[in-house]
């Protein structure tokens, strides 16, 4: 158990800070398989009132700020008694969770309560983890999640093994996709690496970015969950997996860097050929997304210079579903758009240059009005059709240039034009901004 005064306050209330011991105590009790869980049950639910107020059960309206904390405002049932919650509570409730140690081991029994204590725990994570003293600036990490990516990195990754159990899956997936708003919380999941040196088990402040990731941690896990889980805990599991990858821009294209060979591995093999068609096609869109977002300049420039990557692209195109052909044309096309391409790849296209010219012009035909979709394999069969006879040499990769920077060709997706300003430097960057345009569209 940790004693410390987080938020630099005087003595706690007896009757508050109890609820946190008590339920410790009950959670540890879970271990012995005749534990009931009744008791603990009415300690969570009293935690849950006294940071909610007495409401009622009832659905979340909008967040609210109540003297200097933020919580979830709640509408009451008609003729329910209206309660605000008490700040100086919710503030000694929270400081005494903290002191007591309490999150890590509700984090890995939560599979074990019943289910209306599930969502009491899962309010009570999502309570401490975005409450902020009315000292603090709205800008700064939630104060006792700053404290648990530091001091207790432990408690996220326990509520990323709540994917283990399907019981415990969707509640602790709530609750990190709300921490994965926080780079602390993304840098924690990503690199944990057990007992390694730079690992985040000893807080994000030990972290070393550039040694290359085992394997072994938790981040890695999710492509068995994803994979292997059952529908609730795979579907769950994937969307924090693309919350991890998508929302820390300053953190995952560095990761991704480093462990490139690893990362590919696995995605290719584990998510990208799944036996599941959900997972196939929702890890295909989720590629195309990577690599078309610009921040990942570098990775997609890694990635497409890979012969193998191309087979692996030119393999889905042909899969039986057209929607997993759709999703793979649009990692296809970063490969064609390429004027750098690698020697592997320029040798793969132009080996089947006229079966894929062929195969392209009847490429998902049906689709007659998606003018964006045929405009691009347009685009595609032009590439490969003015293909050299064999491979040359590439000319380097082009210089990164600024996400804000006008490129020399621009295209106009909603008029269906292209205009060519003065010059023809095929650069990456030139083509890849009519792919980066339509992802740019899709997320708009």
């Amino acid at each position: 158990m940790y004693s410390l005064n987080l938020f630099n306050r005087g003595r706690t209330r007896t009757n508050t800070i109890d609820l946190p011991k008590q339920a410790r105590e009950n959670v540890l009790k879970l271990d012995n398989p005749a534990a009931k869980a009744e008791e603990l049950s009415k300690v969570l639910n009293q935690m849950k009132l006294i940071l909610q107020g007495t409401h009622g059960m009832c659905a979340p309206r909008l967040p609210s700020t109540t003297r200097g904390y933020e919580l979830t405002r709640r509408t009451p049932f008609l003729g329910a008694k209206d309660s605000e919650s008490n700040p100086d509570q919710v503030f000694h409730l929270i400081e005494g969770i903290i002191n007591e140690d309490l999150l890590h081991p509700l984090a890995a029994n939560l599979h074990k309560l019943p289910f209306e204590s599930r969502k009491d725990a899962q309010f009570i994570f999502s309570s401490v983890f975005r409450f902020r003293p009315a000292s603090a600036s709205t800008k700064s990490d939630p104060v006792a999640l700053g404290w648990v990516v530091n001091q207790r990195p432990q408690v996220l990754l326990e509520l990323c093994r709540g994917y283990d159990h399907k019981e415990s899956a969707t509640a602790a997936g709530s609750v990190l996709r709300e921490v994965l708003k926080h780079e602390g919380a993304c840098k924690v999941i990503l690199y944990d690496d057990g007992d390694q040196p730079g690992s985040s088990v000893n807080g994000v402040q030990a972290i070393d970015r550039d040694r290359p990731q085992s394997g072994t941690g938790v981040f890695w896990k999710f492509f068995d969950w994803i994979d292997r889980g059952s529908f609730e805990v795979s579907a769950d599991a994937f969307t924090t997996f693309r919350e991890i990858l998508t929302k820390q821009k300053e953190v995952v294209p560095h990761y991704l860097r480093v462990n490139f060979d690893l990362f590919c591995s696995k995605y290719n093999t584990v998510l990208v050929q799944s036996s599941s068609y959900v997972t196939k096609r929702q890890s295909i869109k989720l590629l195309g997304e990577i690599l078309l977002d610009r921040s990942n300049y570098s990775v997609m420039t890694e990635y497409v210079a890979s012969g193998e990557h191309l087979k692996i692209c030119m393999n889905l195109l042909r899969d039986d579903r057209k929607m997993v052909q759709y999703e793979g044309f649009h990692v296809f096309k970063v490969f064609v758009a390429n004027p750098n391409k690698s020697i592997p790849v320029q040798r793969i296209l132009i080996m089947n240059k006229d079966k894929l010219l062929n195969f392209l012009s009847h490429f998902l035909e049906d689709r007659t009005d998606d003018e964006q979709f045929i405009d691009e394999r347009e685009f595609l069969i032009k590439q490969i059709r003015n293909m050299p006879a064999s491979p040359v040499p590439p000319q380097g990769s082009p210089a990164v240039r600024p996400p804000d920077a006008k490129p020399n060709l621009r295209y106009d997706v909603r008029q269906g034009e292209r205009r060519e300003a003065r010059g023809r430097d095929e650069s990456l960057d030139e083509h890849m901004h009519l792919l980066l345009s339509s992802l740019d569209d899709d997320n708009g």
